[in-house]
């Protein structure tokens, strides 16, 4: 059976949609293949990347996407997933082909403001969450 491709989608391709792609490929990695991409690629946050290496996660050596160059190079995926606010998502680019797309919700993690520590545990919420998203929409799909 041929794996269905995934992209998650956000701003910067710094951390939800990283921590997203991360996920999927772990928990449901025989059914999907998961990739992420942003409207404005920046560079990976280093909480999502510490959060996600406290789960057994390396995503330290990931780099950055354009949404943009998938487009243009002709990507095809079957789901595209916005992990943004509304008003972003609507930004995100129409692939071609046949691609269901979906919103998923999440806080920006580089918005977080506290101590490093507060900083953590907001970040640390975030991948929980995108981590349960994951998983009941694999169940869900199937």
């Amino acid at each position: 059976m041929k794996k269905r491709k995934v992209l998650f989608v956000c701003i910067h391709n710094s951390a939800r949609s990283q921590m997203a792609e991360a996920w999927l490929n772990k928990l449901c990695g025989d059914r999907f293949e998961g990739h992420s991409a942003g409207l404005e690629p920046g560079t990976l946050n280093p909480l999502a990347v510490r959060v996600m290496q406290e789960t057994g996660i390396d995503i330290s050596q990931n780099r950055t996407k354009s949404v943009f160059d998938l487009v243009k190079n002709g990507e095809l995926f079957s789901y595209v997933i916005t992990v943004c606010d509304a008003a972003n998502a609507e930004r995100c680019p129409v692939f071609p082909g046949l691609t269901t797309r979906l919103h998923w919700s999440f806080t920006d993690p580089s918005t977080f403001g506290g101590t490093d520590e507060e900083k953590l545990v907001a970040c640390r919420a975030i991948r929980d969450d995108i981590k349960r998203a994951v998983t009941d929409w694999c169940a869900t799909i199937g």
